[in-house]
């Protein structure tokens, strides 16, 4: 099943979308929001379903699925929490700068808790009130949405709560994060709004490409127009979604439509750090990851990070080249008051 939110106020209109992402019927007789649906998951979910099965059939009425016209799928969400799943990623960001890893970061998952007010939609501009100095960057990355997840649940049965399945591009603004850190506070103001695909999607309805609470398939990443990135999300892998779930819920619980990210999504190639597509790598799902490996090879960065004008496309396909979620498409302007 996939679900989308039509922007309508502040926490838009819950549509049910077709497999190919070409229709949908509206929801609002079983649940007028995402988050209404989540917050009754058990009893709702079968009607949304059975909407779902007409949809395909044709029993149901149907209009025309333009992915401009979705928010993200929670518009607002109670909780967003990002944690850091691909350590080559911070392996990198710390090897650029001559520090080991701690051995806890392999056995204890990074995360941050970032804003949730305001997500931008999937072709929303990225608004910033500069360019220059900030450090632009996208960030593409794998999230699900949970269901009500008890205080302290086990890895190994946090899946169990994983309701659906988005992409997101979280900004970050890499600029202003060493300062920030270096207070021992933080994120905040280096993290600006997220974006999230126009779908979200049972774990069912991704058939093998859903394994062990991780997402096995390629997160496309295109910048300016070209092919950026192709990392595989199955791939070096050192905390599944259980896992981050599980990391989250230590001390407290988590309400339903709570948000958790898997951090930019990052291979190896050949064990070392990875290439770009045009040299034979999968790419970056970053500007980050790149410039920490010019870094380390060439003793300094060259790639600029995102400047007004740019622009950045995150999807993933199926087997069979079909987009499962739409596509984040964002561009880069100026933020005028």
């Amino acid at each position: 099943m996939k679900l989308a939110s039509l922007k309508n106020g502040r926490d838009g209109k819950l549509v049910i979308v077709s497999n190919d992402l070409t229709r949908y019927t509206d929801a609002g007789r079983v649940a007028p929001t995402l988050q209404a649906a989540l917050d009754d998951w058990e009893n709702i979910a079968p009607a949304l379903n059975e909407l779902a099965q007409g949809l395909e059939t044709g029993s149901v009425p149907v209009e025309r699925f333009h992915e401009r016209e979705a928010a993200s799928p929670l518009p607002r969400a109670y909780q967003w929490a990002d944690g850091s799943a691909y350590i080559n990623h911070v392996e990198l960001v710390r090897k650029a700068r001559n520090a080991e890893v701690p051995d806890s970061f392999y056995e204890d998952p990074l995360m941050y808790q970032g804003g949730s007010d305001a997500f931008l939609g999937p072709r929303d501009d990225i608004l910033m009130p500069q360019d220059q100095g900030w450090g632009i960057d996208m960030e593409g990355e794998i999230a699900v949405i949970t269901g009500d997840v008890p205080m302290g649940v086990a890895a190994d049965e946090a899946g169990d709560y994983i309701r659906l399945v988005m992409l997101v591009n979280d900004v970050s603004l890499r600029g202003l994060i060493p300062g920030e850190l270096a207070k021992g506070f933080g994120f905040f103001q280096s993290k600006p709004s997220s974006a999230f695909s126009p779908v979200a999607v049972t774990p069912d309805a991704l058939g093998d490409a859903w394994k062990d609470n991780a997402l096995h398939l390629p997160l496309l990443v295109r910048y300016n127009g070209k092919p950026f990135g192709q990392a595989n999300a199955g791939k070096d892998l050192t905390f599944n979604f259980g896992q981050l779930i599980a990391h989250a819920a230590k001390s407290r619980p988590l309400c339903a439509g709570t948000i958790i990210g898997s951090g930019t999504v990052s291979n190896k190639l050949n064990g070392g750090p990875g290439k770009p597509i045009a040299e034979g790598g999968d790419g970056y799902s970053c500007i980050a990851e790149i410039r920490m490996i010019e870094t380390i090879e060439n003793g300094k960065a060259t790639t600029p990070f995102m400047s007004f004008g740019d622009t950045v496309q995150i999807k993933m396909k199926d087997g069979d080249g079909r987009s499962i979620f739409g596509a984040i498409e964002q561009r880069v302007a100026k933020y005028e008051h």
